[in-house]
């Protein structure tokens, strides 16, 4: 086969190595698809700071509130 190296007194093939770094790389690099996802909200589009006030408060006295588990 090809080479191999010495890491903590054990022989160790390159490919695995590659093996290791590319998995390694792309569990850095994936987002958690396990972790609490951002809670989304519809943009406001108010035409005046008043009506946009008024559908903040609309909307934290009307909407149900989020159930803790």
């Amino acid at each position: 086969m090809g080479s191999a190296y010495t890491i903590l007194g054990r022989s160790v093939p390159s490919h695995q190595l590659a093996i290791a770094t590319l998995g390694l790389v792309t569990f850095v690099a994936v987002p958690k698809p396990w972790g609490p996802a951002a809670p989304k909200h519809p943009s406001i589009n108010a035409s005046s700071a008043e009506e946009e006030k008024f559908v903040k408060e609309w909307l934290a006295k009307n909407a149900p509130a989020a159930e803790k588990h």
